[in-house]
């Protein structure tokens, strides 16, 4: 039996806080944290500077105050609304579900026009990158897709990855959900459509510039940013400064934006494929 190597350093720390009780259960990679780490440490700071850093980012990526479903249970109730065989019941699951998560219940008062007003402008995709995705790929009842479709869902909660892929496959879909850092690696290949939803802001935070890298790195038609009209609280309209942190992202590059305004949600269609 081989011995674990000893851990030094920011490995020893960077396992810990990985390993704790806050984060644990996500099984977050490893290398999104020694990213972090690394990029602080490249840029002057010091080790304690760096570790304080990281906590705080990681706390930003992962969100814990937007919420999350009791797994387990999530699964047994997938199950049996699909077992049903009552698309009605599977639609209510998979609403009560994307209630759980703030960001995807926001959207629920909205859903029945925000799928069809997305894809009348880009065409129904036969193919989908759904970048950090949370919990939207149970949207799938409301976006009115063919059963072909490929749909590659990327999360860095592995739990949440595991219960859509359980939903492709109760679906009679590929489970493509991977348990991966878009930002260290990036999709491959290439799909009709790409989707990051409400996810552009936090991860400036993480690494500025890194939202554009994305947008040009992955091979899609169209890329579809969306973000918060208003914060959390509902107390402060967000519009503009959305709309000032998208043009300073897409500043200098050649595609057409179509902005698509909803109550709660303004979404940037980015027309990659019209050059």
């Amino acid at each position: 039996m081989n011995k674990k190597p000893e851990l030094t350093g920011a490995d020893e720390f960077i396992e810990n806080i990985l390993t704790s009780r806050k984060y644990r259960e996500l099984n977050i990679p490893q290398e999104t944290a020694r990213d972090i780490y690394s990029t602080a440490i490249a840029s002057g700071q010091t080790p304690k500077e760096a570790e304080k850093n990281l906590r705080q980012k990681l706390h930003n990526i992962v969100a814990p105050y937007l919420g999350e479903p009791d797994f387990g249970k999530a699964n047994t109730d997938l199950e049996t609304a699909f077992h049903s065989g009552d698309a009605e019941e599977i639609k209510k699951v998979c609403g009560n579900l994307l209630s759980s998560h703030a960001s995807s219940r926001e959207r629920l008062e909205i859903l029945d026009e925000f799928y069809p007003q997305l894809f009348g402008l880009t065409g129904k995709p036969g193919s989908i990158f759904d970048l950090a995705s949370g919990l939207n790929p149970l949207a799938l009842p409301w976006m009115g897709l063919d059963k072909e479709v490929e749909y590659y869902a990327y999360d860095l909660n592995e739990p949440r990855i595991e219960l859509i892929n359980r939903f492709f496959e109760l679906s009679g879909m590929k489970p493509l959900g991977f348990h991966q850092d878009i930002l260290i690696h990036p999709p491959e290949g290439k799909a009709d459509l790409a989707l990051l939803f409400k996810e552009a802001h936090r991860m400036e935070q993480r690494q500025k510039g890194c939202t554009r890298r994305l947008i040009e790195t992955t091979r899609v038609d169209w890329f579809l940013l969306s973000l918060p009209t208003s914060s959390l609280n509902g107390k402060y309209d967000l519009v503009e400064r959305q709309r000032r942190l998208v043009g300073t992202i897409l500043a200098g590059t050649p595609w057409p934006v179509t902005e698509i305004l909803f109550s709660n949600e303004i979404v940037f269609c980015i027309n990659k494929g019209n050059r």
